[in-house]
């Protein structure tokens, strides 16, 4: 698998990526495929980059799949070699003038799909996300080293459109020439993706003695949306499916699953360590529960299929007793959380009911300082 090409650029080394789309991109590879190995560009130096080598890592998979306790581990060598952003811009630029490259992987947050003032043309690197995407695509453009298809794993609606849009602003405010912002838009292939997988940190006695283990449950699902006009050349891998519109499962998935985490930190934080705690308890454990059932799904049922047995599957993933998934790990970046994944079922709430929703009004309240 080593001399494999590199054909993927990845904006994070976040324990999600590696778990999800390295993970796949592995698998692909050991299947055949011959997918390509991946350049991995990290803001910051860390213990990560250090390790991660030819040996690569594992991913310990833990759950209930099939009413069946599995429990295996999984080794991935999809990572080539990984690039510090602040140190390594030009090796990431250049890299990003390779005919081999086909794919930019990115998962930035919430509050990533925003411009950045101090970003320039000459930047090195760019603060932003869509800053260090107009640099990359730029160079590429220059280079004639043809196009590439993107795909965002942001959990945002649209995230591929609304991340171009941003691409396209940036290299306006830059005054780039729209030859480019043409090939950017029309000849770059952006699709929008829904990705669905809790991934965690393992208990802290294996977390030392494997830095690079991560833990993640059997299901996953990453729903990418065709685009209307554009052939897409992509890999196979059971997780993935292909639909013309994937809206039905972000509202499932970023309603149901992430709006109850979103929701759990902001009633329980600092009163259960993790899910599974908190679900343990026979009072918080039927705050949830009438939370998903009586304030959300009414908000979705009545417009999309599947959405009970969804919120009975996901109930059911939430009580994996392998799945270390603490509280204060939801909590990051909980303000934006809770505009994308709670604000909206509230409006519609109200709007279908006439009155707020309890449980979604005291998750809402802001977290202590």
């Amino acid at each position: 698998m080593n001399n494999l090409p590199e054909t993927i650029l990845q904006f994070g080394a976040g324990r999600f990526l590696r778990a999800f789309v390295d993970r796949f991109v592995h698998q692909a590879n050991e299947a055949g495929q011959n997918v390509g190995r991946i350049v991995v560009v990290q803001r910051e130096a860390d213990q990560r980059s250090e390790l991660l080598g030819a040996d690569g890592y594992e991913v310990l998979v833990r759950g209930y799949q099939d009413s069946a306790v599995v429990q295996r581990r999984e080794r991935v060598q999809s990572i080539s070699r990984m690039l510090v952003a602040g140190k390594q811009w030009a090796e990431v630029l250049a890299f990003a003038k390779s005919p081999e490259l086909r794919f930019i992987v990115t998962n930035a947050t919430e509050s990533g799909y925003v411009l950045d003032a101090r970003d320039q043309p000459g930047s090195a690197p760019p603060e932003s996300l869509p800053g260090k995407l107009a640099q990359v695509l730029w160079a590429r453009f220059q280079a004639g080293a043809g196009p590439v298809t993107l795909l965002p794993c942001e959990l945002i609606e649209c995230n591929a459109d609304k991340l171009r849009h941003l691409v396209a602003m940036q290299s306006l405010a830059w005054g780039l020439p729209d030859e480019f912002r043409t090939w950017v838009h029309g000849e770059c292939v952006w699709l929008n993706s829904l990705v669905d997988c809790i991934v965690t940190m393992p208990e802290p006695t294996l977390a030392q003695k494997e830095p690079l283990l991560i833990c993640a449950e059997p299901y996953y699902l990453w729903a990418l949306e065709k685009p209307s006009s554009k052939s897409v050349k992509l890999f196979e891998h059971q997780s993935i499916r292909m639909s013309e519109d994937i809206s039905p499962y972000f509202l499932r998935k970023v309603r149901i699953l992430n709006g109850t985490h979103t929701a759990m930190v902001g009633k329980f934080l600092g009163r259960f360590e993790t899910v599974q705690k908190l679900l343990e308890d026979r009072a918080a454990a039927r705050w949830i529960r009438d939370l998903m059932y009586e304030e959300i799904v009414p908000t979705l049922a009545y417009r999309l299929d599947l959405v009970a047995s969804f919120a009975d599957e996901t109930y059911e993933r939430f009580r994996n007793p392998f799945t270390n998934h603490k509280l204060a790990d939801i909590s990051k970046g909980h303000a934006d959380k809770v505009k994308v994944r709670l604000g909206p079922t509230w409006a519609e709430y109200v709007s279908l009911f006439s009155k707020p929703p309890p449980h979604i009004v005291e998750a809402m309240k802001p977290l202590p300082a």
